[in-house]
């Protein structure tokens, strides 16, 4: 297979370092170009400070990450598929805790949701829920009387929603809302395995598995809703993945459903639809065997938006509100011309180096299908291993299209670290291409070690 042949090996070298200049010049022209007042992140191209430390979550963190490196191929290999998700989960809890916990328990967990501009600082504005959504729209504006924090502006009211209601079943404070967040965030990995092996193949998802764990996008993934966004979405693709292959119309209801909730979690987020229409492709003899399929994933999918718009909220006026919020801050600071590709680097922190060797071979598989005359999107499971292969490809180029596509918006300039979780988490399947696991599961933990302790990330 051409994707495992040793001479590529260098190949993926250039690839890295290649990702690891383009990481060195957005730092380097992000400090010495332009200042703090044009980028307003502390530690360009991410938004942090420099602050070397160590912490309570550096022993546990140093053991997952060992252990991983040594044992996850080879347990990943072996282990009963049906084992093999709940451990990949356990062990991504494990390393997101030791991670957070780096800070201390406040500054690495309890107080990430509570700071001025998070969600649980307004969650005593909701007393009534459905007069608070009716008047969403009105506080959006930094104009405008009592205007949202910018994370609760900048998200459909579904997000600051999930930290309400968890306050309200007494599960209130930052301590829960993080322990929430890590909970949930954690088991996005395992949705992209079940994708990858219902589109692709068992083997692959299996070789992808340590990858997911050992993800450096883990140091903001217990940090950040976005996280829990994460999440939400790729549950989304695992059911729409299992519901073309498996020919199921409750996993297309439940798909819809979470696809819903998605465009209700976060705006940027409907760029799913191009992760969806992938997935679709891919399944096509699923959804041609039974069309009836689409009826509950649309059903499913109108839930939350009818549900939101009933209770007075519009989404339409919040985006474009939005869009107006965006620009009076730090948006329309923000330069462009560096954010457009920085933000690329900040891709590079968040996937890692291994990520980057991946995405070459997966481009080189396509590219092979390509040139053999298959221009065609693939789809069905017939044609071995190889097609297997090629329909991995083309999940992770549509990952990456999705996150392309959020780019070039403008809508993202900076503190994509956060933001992109979303979509990062479909380009890490690509390391399933890689040889050597072992090396290139222990840079992408030394990456994340090292962005955990030499930084203090802000979020």
């Amino acid at each position: 297979m051409t994707s495992t042949r040793p001479r590529s090996v260098p190949r993926d070298l250039y690839a890295a370092a290649a990702a690891v200049l383009l990481v060195t010049a957005a730092v380097l022209v992000g400090r010495y170009v332009y200042t703090y007042d044009d980028l307003i992140v502390g530690w360009p191209p991410l938004l942090g400070r420099w602050d070397p430390h160590l912490g309570p979550g550096t022993p546990a963190a140093l053991v997952v990450a060992a252990a991983v490196v040594a044992y996850g191929p080879a347990v990943a290999a072996r282990l009963p598929w049906r084992a093999l998700l709940p451990a990949a989960y356990a062990a991504a809890l494990a390393w997101i805790w030791s991670l957070a916990l780096v800070d201390g328990w406040e500054r690495g967990v309890a107080g990430r949701l509570t700071t001025s501009q998070e969600y649980l600082s307004v969650v005593d504005r909701w007393h009534d829920i459905p007069a608070t959504l009716r008047d969403f729209t009105g506080h959006i504006l930094l104009h405008s009387p009592d205007n949202w924090p910018a994370h609760v502006a900048g998200h459909p009211p579904a997000a600051t929603l999930t930290y309400v209601l968890l306050d309200r079943i007494g599960l209130g404070g930052g301590g829960w809302a993080g322990a929430f967040t890590i909970t949930v965030g954690a088991s996005a990995g395992v949705a992209v395995l079940v994708a990858v092996r219902a589109l692709a193949s068992e083997r692959l998802a299996r070789r992808a598995a340590p990858f997911l764990v050992l993800a450096p996008a883990a140091v903001w993934l217990g940090t950040s809703a976005d996280g829990c966004f994460a999440a939400v979405a790729a549950w989304a693709v695992a059911l729409l993945a299992l519901a073309v292959t498996g020919r199921s119309p409750w996993w297309a209801a439940g798909s819809g459903l979470l696809f819903g909730l998605t465009c209700y979690l976060s705006y940027g987020l409907t760029l799913f639809a191009v992760i969806a229409a992938a997935v679709l492709l891919l399944g096509r003899d699923g959804v041609r065997g039974r069309p009836v399929l689409l009826v509950p994933l649309l059903a499913g999918a109108a839930v939350v938006p009818v549900a939101f718009t009933t209770a007075g909220f519009d989404w339409w006026e919040a985006y474009h509100l939005l869009v107006t919020r965006y620009y009076e801050g730090a948006g329309g600071i923000r330069p462009y011309g560096y954010w457009v590709w920085a933000n690329l680097a900040c891709t590079v922190l968040i996937t890692g180096l291994a990520t980057a060797a991946g995405l070459r071979r997966a481009g080189g598989v396509l590219a092979v299908r390509w040139r053999s005359g298959g221009g065609r999107a693939p789809g069905g499971r017939a044609g071995g291993e190889r097609a297997g292969e090629v329909r991995l490809a083309f999940l992770v180029a549509a990952g990456l299209l999705a996150l392309l596509a959020a780019d070039l918006s403008g809508m993202s300039k900076a503190e994509t670290e956060r933001i992109w979780l979303p979509f990062a988490l479909w380009l890490l399947p690509a390391c399933a291409f890689l040889t050597r696991p072992r090396g290139w599961l222990t840079a992408q933990a030394v990456l994340a070690l090292l962005l955990n302790h030499l930084l203090a990330t802000g979020w």
